[in-house]
């Protein structure tokens, strides 16, 4: 049995993990979403540590799984906490010391992005059901609605804080559909950057509210 933690994207909320904590305990394993004070302006990656710190605690079989801006604390939690497996679900994927304002143009990820769209057929100008709820069932999305957050700017220009990227097995999941981090791009973030072929997954962006099942499936494989 395997304890899995979870961390969310932008706006920091426990809820975006809720149809895949009941998935992974019907498969005998334990499961915390870690809530993150996502639109606190006094908090950034610094405290979403000790949150992910203070999760983990003294578990073992530790699996961490970060979604989008997650993919900034996740390493940093890894370096001051003993992790048997760090997943990368659709995240960013940091530099020593970059900051996510700078990840954006570090990594091309407007032009990649624009680039999809255009192939794809779809609106280039960013909106939340274009690029995040194409493909999550209505009724979650409608739900989603009540926990909506904001992020606080501060995190955007705090530094992801390690000399390199931690001693931990690591794996990148890219979602199929993601329209915001477009799969090519996703594949090539993680071959340049830690040298790993990211694995697909169907889903887009928000994969563990559209796909759970198929996100678990593969969570656990990696366990095997």
């Amino acid at each position: 049995m395997s304890y899995f933690v979870l961390i969310p994207g932008a706006g920091g909320m426990a809820w975006y993990w809720h149809r895949v904590v009941p998935e992974l305990q019907a498969r005998g394993h334990e499961a915390v979403a870690v809530d993150l004070p996502g639109a606190d302006q006094l908090a950034g990656l610094p405290e979403y540590t000790d949150t992910v710190l203070g999760a983990i605690s003294d578990h073992d079989d530790v699996v961490l799984v970060a979604q989008s801006l997650g993919g900034f604390t996740a390493p940093m939690a890894c370096a001051r906490a003993p992790v048997d497996l760090l997943v990368l679900v659709n995240a960013m994927i940091p530099l020593p010391g970059e900051t996510p304002g700078q990840w954006w143009d570090g990594t091309g990820w407007h032009a990649a992005r624009v680039a999809a769209a255009q192939a794809g057929g779809y609106a280039q100008e960013f909106d939340l059901d274009t690029y995040f709820l194409h493909d999550v069932p209505a009724g979650v999305a409608a739900a989603g609605a009540d926990h909506e957050r904001p992020e606080a700017d501060i995190v955007f220009g705090q530094p992801c804080d390690m000399e390199r990227w931690p001693d931990v097995t690591t794996r990148v999941l890219a979602a199929a559909d993601d329209r915001f981090f477009p799969l090519e791009f996703q594949r090539r973030v993680a071959r340049d950057r830690l040298g790993i072929h990211a694995d697909v997954v169907p889903g887009g962006h928000l994969v563990a509210l559209s796909r759970p099942v198929e996100l678990v499936d593969r969570l656990i494989g990696y366990l095997s």
